[in-house]
């Protein structure tokens, strides 16, 4: 079986950063970046613009901010964020989300 295509548990793949994500890719091409990122409790990802993006949250809790609205987000929450917005994320706990962007 292809290791890029089926991932049993992705706490396999997380590891977490007390000053900024830690970022694993899972799959890319030319079309999509897919990614699972760990955050420490208290750590940030500045806001920055990027591709259409769909994040999954894993676990943890925190904020996800699009465009200057702040979300809560917890473990199960869906953002999606369209094209050229700026998005950023703040751990209150340690977080880990799946992350796909549309490259």
């Amino acid at each position: 079986m292809n290791d890029n295509l089926f991932f049993p548990d992705w706490r396999e793949k997380v590891t977490y950063g007390d000053k900024g994500p830690q970022i694993q890719v899972l799959s890319e091409n030319d079309k999509v970046k897919v990614l699972v990122s760990g955050l420490g409790a208290g750590a940030k990802i500045a806001s920055h613009p990027e591709g259409e993006g769909v994040y999954y949250f894993l676990e943890g809790r925190g904020w996800m901010i699009v465009d200057e609205e702040r979300f809560p987000v917890r473990e199960g929450a869906i953002v999606i964020v369209p094209a050229g917005s700026s998005r950023g994320v703040e751990a209150e706990t340690r977080m880990a989300f799946l992350a796909t962007r549309v490259v």
